[in-house]
């Protein structure tokens, strides 16, 4: 298997990110939900790309000092020519939570690098880096992170700093330089330039702004002619970079994904996200005739009342995927007052905040699993990063291929598992997506051409 690119996705709506960017530029991917056997990596034959979808974002730093170079040490037995720590495009991360710069420390002790290219914008989603500063378009306007309601209102990793140096400077002591938009916008020479100055100086990260498609352009062949290194670290910009390179080369073949796949009668969302987007998407499908039950959480954390909830759950959404779609959520919007009751129960319990990830993920994985198998359901969503993986777990999912894209960042993917039934599945973060995306998932039409 010769691999132009392996990666590790710090959650696993970003690492779908990165499949559907690969894919649609041409480079033939696949995702796996754990390291790949031999025999899973023989049954993709074709693949260009393999990428493996972690949690890591939620990890500590104990975690990660253990769990990161044994992932590390599986991508670099790949020997793809490029090998990608995936972090969210809002560089979701904190010092004792899903750090990044931890996570740079123990990628450039994996693979001996001297330094790491840090490419974090990603024009498609709205997300920009400029002079070191990362912005994100929030409806019909673009703010700096620490202003964006997703992220200035998170519940495990609140943003704080847009600069992105100085955020990283909270999380490594790393020295990191900038490669800023002046140097990028003068093209691939100045940019190699500033690249050589800022090693002299002794930079081991360097971050490169990103505004345009055009300086994605610059970056992917700053990045690709000439590489000494194995390691690099960013959003799927990255990846988004490299593919305007190879096309532009004529090594890869764009694909649209765009072509619709038919609806499906019934349609199950599960979502554990508090994003506004989220809550704006579970209202137009309440509206739309979903049925949409909110899920006690603090009862579903209390050992004494766990059963029940389940029980009431799984009865009152199977009796309604009889007849029609269900979301089952956990919060509607960031200013929820059942963030609050959550955050009460985990310190009685107690549970560190960041804890939620995994403890509701896995309930919600083991709900889904549960209707998926009762209701004989071909299609789900699921929506916020850390559910879909704890989710798909569940659900027993080994690996995906894109079917088609629902959303930028947010596809509806062919989920292969093991002795079991294929299973369309729609994962999103909880950030991405207009009102109309769950609509769209059952309608199998992508989201600009749906209309209510």
């Amino acid at each position: 298997m010769n691999l132009r690119l392996a990666f590790y996705g710090d959650d696993f709506t970003g690492s779908t990110d990165v499949l559907e960017t690969l894919s649609r530029g041409g480079v033939q991917a696949v995702l796996f939900l754990d390291p790949p056997t031999k025999t899973q990596l023989a049954a993709f034959p074709n693949a260009e790309a393999v990428g493996i979808a972690g949690t890591s974002r939620s990890w500590t730093l104990e975690q990660m000092t253990v769990r990161l170079p044994e992932a590390f040490a599986v991508l670099k037995r790949l020997e793809a020519t490029f090998t990608h720590y995936k972090v969210c495009s809002t560089f979701d991360s904190s010092p004792t939570v899903g750090s990044i710069g931890r996570a740079m420390e123990l990628g450039l002790e994996v693979f001996r690098d001297a330094w790491v290219p840090l490419v974090v914008g990603a024009p498609t989603l709205g997300r920009y880096v400029v002079f070191g500063h990362l912005f994100a378009r929030a409806r019909d306007e673009t703010v700096r992170l620490d202003r964006y309601p997703t992220m200035r209102l998170h519940p495990s990793t609140p943003m704080r700093e847009s600069d992105l140096r100085r955020h990283l400077g909270a999380q490594t002591l790393l020295p990191t330089g900038l490669v800023d938009v002046l140097s990028v916008e003068r093209g691939v020479r100045t940019v190699k330039e500033r690249v050589a100055q800022l090693r002299r100086r002794g930079a081991r990260v360097i971050l490169f702004d990103t505004l345009t498609d055009t300086h994605l352009l610059t970056l992917g062949e700053v990045l690709a002619e000439g590489s000494e290194r194995a390691f690099y670290v960013g959003s799927s910009g990255l990846e988004a970079a490299l593919v305007r390179y190879w096309r532009e080369q004529g090594t890869a073949e764009p694909q649209p994904y765009t072509a619709p796949v038919g609806p499906v009668d019934r349609l199950l969302v599960v979502s554990g996200s508090a994003a506004p987007a989220t809550a704006a998407q579970i209202d137009t499908a309440e509206q739309a005739g979903f049925a949409a039950f909110r899920i006690d959480v603090p009862r579903l954390l209390e050992p004494e009342t766990r059963s029940t909830e389940r029980t009431r759950l799984l009865e009152r959404s199977a009796a309604a995927l009889r007849e029609r779609s269900v979301v089952l959520y956990s919060a509607k919007g960031p200013t929820d007052p059942a963030l609050t009751e959550t955050r009460r129960t985990l310190e009685r319990l107690g549970h560190p905040p960041h804890a939620i990830s995994a403890l509701l993920g896995a309930e919600q994985g083991t709900l889904l699993r549960d209707l998926v198998n009762e209701a004989r359901l071909t299609r789900v969503c699921i929506a916020g990063g850390d559910t879909c993986g704890y989710a798909a777990k569940a659900l027993g999912v080994t690996a995906l291929e894109l079917r088609m894209v629902v959303a930028p960042g947010a596809p509806l993917c062919l989920a292969h598992r093991e002795g079991r039934p294929k299973l369309e599945a729609s994962l999103k973060a909880g950030q991405v997506g207009t009102p109309n995306y769950f609509l769209a998932v059952q309608h199998g039409t992508p989201e600009g051409a749906f209309y209510d």
